[in-house]
């Protein structure tokens, strides 16, 4: 189990997914010196070795087990690996791309990252062409580099996408396609053995696949990490209650409310089907009702994507209408499509929110200057992720975090006691 170069661990960034492959490459790099370093410590702490010489057995070991017939790297020092995979992508004149890998990555765990909801502009071909590219622009160069990864004869194949495409095209209503559904068939008949992604939409799209593990990871623990940061766990200071925006939101919600023991509301709306809806401006909502008190709390809701934003801001407007004295919102994957952002920037205005928390897992630029926007880091989750898969070890702690959540209120409470004792001692 080496955890210095050579290593069999590959990351291949396409395009698009180029800024959060760096961001967990940068984590891996932390965290395997940081493993290395311990495992020498238990090693020489149990049979008594020198350490110079201990890291020259280990170096020794893996240049012997390395099927390379040139060694690299000092024998007498920490070889930190070297995970990104040298690769080309050319995007030509008609849409078409080629990925072509620059490197032998015969027999590696090769690890390909894409984020298809990156609709900023890209530097392509060498940086001749910048180009905003489409979730299907991104799909297909995806597809392609999986072709490209096999055919190069990788051991095996995982996709990090922390936006699953076409997630939202889940289920069967009528005439239609079940999208998600087609695109994970495809992606087992190019030989992908795993999808690690956040906050899926719905859990049903893990039965579309017959051989595809799929880690769906929550950002749960990095969320309430910022909240903590702008407003009071404790509940001395204030009072909080989560709110779901809809019934479809509800059971993440009460996580939330269950990890951070608040009470939970629901905001419900009462629907005329009779009325067919013949454009986004009509609706058949016929009046809207709020299940629970906000009256002088802090509301708080959470929710897996945010697009255009329209159904969040008449809920966040819908709360501070029935008392609550702040609005703040959490998204996993905050796409903020179309002019939402200049929605939001007027709704701030107005006042009717006060934060909205997202994760990094989506490269949205123009969101990181907004005043009212918190941006937390899940590329140490996927790095710790990915590390425990690559090395056959447990991922269960990381996919439930009411442990951490745990340990978040408790140091609140702590730091509270502290300083009211200060207080009362001054």
């Amino acid at each position: 189990m080496p955890y210095s170069e050579p290593t069999d661990l590959a990351v291949i960034a396409c395009p698009g997914g180029e800024s959060f492959a760096n961001a967990v490459i940068k984590h891996l790099k932390n965290m395997y010196k940081h493993r290395f370093t311990l495992k020498n410590d238990a090693i020489l702490k149990r049979y008594s070795i020198d350490k110079d010489e201990l890291i020259k057995k280990i170096n020794f070991n893996n240049d012997i087990s390395t099927s390379s017939l040139v060694v690299r790297g000092a024998v007498d020092k920490f070889r930190p690996p070297v995970f990104k995979v040298d690769t080309t992508f050319t995007y030509f004149a008609n849409g078409e791309f080629k990925t072509e890998i620059n490197e032998s990555i015969r027999g590696k765990d090769v690890f390909i990252f894409q984020d298809v909801e990156n609709h900023e502009i890209l530097s392509l071909n060498g940086g001749k062409n910048k180009i905003s590219l489409s979730v299907n622009d991104h799909v297909m160069c995806l597809l392609v580099t999986i072709d490209a990864i096999r055919q190069a004869g990788a051991g095996k194949i995982t996709l990090v996408v922390p936006a699953y495409p076409y997630s939202r095209q889940h289920k069967k209503k009528g005439r239609e396609g079940l999208t998600a559904s087609m695109l994970g068939h495809i992606y087992e008949m190019l030989g992908v053995s795993r999808i690690i992604t956040l906050d899926i939409h719905s859990r049903e799209i893990v039965n579309a696949f017959s051989s595809i593990n799929l880690e769906n990871l929550h950002a749960s623990y990095q969320i309430i990490r910022e909240l903590g940061g702008i407003v009071d766990l404790t509940g001395q200071k204030e009072e909080m209650v989560v709110v779901s925006p809809d019934t479809g939101a509800i059971d993440r919600n009460k996580f939330y409310a269950s990890g951070l023991k608040l009470p939970l509301a629901m905001i419900y709306k009462e629907r005329d089907y009779s009325v067919v809806t013949q454009n986004a401006k009509d609706t058949n909502i016929k009046s809207v009702k709020l299940l629970g008190d906000v009256q002088g709390k802090i509301a708080f809701l959470a929710d897996d994507m945010l697009g255009t934003g329209g159904t969040l801001l008449k809920a966040m407007s819908f709360l501070k209408e029935n008392g609550a004295t702040k609005v703040i919102a959490a998204v996993s994957l905050p796409f903020f499509t179309g002019n939402a952002i200049e929605l939001f920037d007027e709704g701030y205005k107005q006042g009717l929110f006060y934060r909205i928390i997202g994760t990094n897992a989506v490269y949205h630029e123009e969101l990181l200057n907004r005043e009212w926007y918190i941006s937390t880091d899940v590329s140490g989750l996927f790095a710790n992720i990915i590390t425990r898969i690559h090395h056959n070890q447990s991922i269960g702690d990381l996919l439930d975090n009411r442990t951490l959540i745990e340990k978040i209120i408790k140091r609140q409470q702590e730091l509270r006691s502290t300083e009211q004792g200060e207080l009362f001692h001054d």
